[in-house]
C-alpha cells in the first residue's frame, strides 16, 4: 500500500504528520498526549515531528483577539488599501526599508490588521487592511499616520495610487477557520469533520 503523502515547499508531509497537523488546526493549545491520543501517533514521535514542523517554518502559532463587534466591540471598521508605488521602486528596497522602519514595530501596530507586499502593474504595491472604532478614523490614521511615513521611508513622490474598500464580516482564516461556521470557545467545533480540514 502506498502512503498518501504531499508535497510543501519542495518537502513530503507523511501521513503522521498530517495527523499531528489537523490535530493542531483543530485546537493549537493540544499537547503531544493529547496529539497522541487523538491520532494513535505515538507521544514521543509527536514531540518529535511536531519540533521539526516548527523548526523547518511549516506550522506557525498565531493568536487572533477578537477586537470586532463579535468580540471587545472596540473595532467597528476596516478598510482594505491597495498602494500602489512609483515604477522603478525594486521589491528588494521595498523590503530594507519595511525592515528599517520604526513604525512597523511600534505605530502600524495598533492601526494595521494585516498587511501583504503585492505586485500591480509591474510595481510594488502594498495591501494592508486597518482596523478602527469608525470608517473615519480609518481615513484620518491612513492619512495622518501610514501616508507621512510611507512617504518619508520611500520618498515623497513614492505613492503613485491608493484603492479602498470597506470590508463587512470575516469569512475565513487560514483556510481551515470559519468563525461564523465552526469556531466556538476559540477554536474549531469538535464536531467539525477532519476531511474538512484542509492541510496540502
Amino acid at each position: 500500500m502506498v502512503k498518501d503523502i504531499c508535497i510543501l515547499r519542495g518537502r513530503t508531509i507523511d501521513e503522521q504528520e498530517k495527523l499531528i497537523i489537523k490535530t493542531l488546526i483543530r485546537n493549537p493549545r493540544s499537547s503531544d498526549n493529547q496529539i497522541s491520543k487523538a491520532t494513535k501517533v505515538p507521544v514521543r514521535t509527536v514531540y518529535r515531528k511536531r519540533k521539526k514542523l516548527e523548526e523547518e517554518g511549516i506550522i506557525h502559532y498565531y493568536l487572533n483577539v477578537n477586537l470586532d463587534k463579535t468580540g471587545i466591540g472596540k473595532i467597528n471598521a476596516r478598510h482594505l488599501y491597495i498602494i500602489k508605488f512609483k515604477l522603478g521602486l525594486p521589491y528588494t528596497q521595498f523590503i530594507r526599508e519595511i525592515k528599517e522602519e520604526n513604525n512597523v514595530r511600534t505605530v502600524f501596530t495598533d492601526h494595521v490588521y494585516q498587511s501583504f507586499l503585492a505586485e500591480v502593474d509591474g510595481r510594488v504595491a502594498l495591501v494592508m487592511i486597518l482596523e478602527g472604532e469608525r470608517d473615519d478614523d480609518i481615513v484620518e490614521n491612513f492619512n495622518k499616520i501610514i501616508v507621512p511615513s510611507l512617504k518619508k521611508n520611500h520618498g515623497p513622490d513614492s505613492i503613485e495610487d491608493v484603492q479602498t474598500i470597506r470590508l463587512s464580516d470575516p469569512i475565513r482564516y487560514f483556510h481551515n477557520y470559519i468563525p461564523m461556521l465552526n469556531i466556538k470557545n476559540g477554536r474549531i467545533k469538535d464536531d467539525w469533520r477532519d476531511e474538512l480540514i484542509f492541510v496540502t
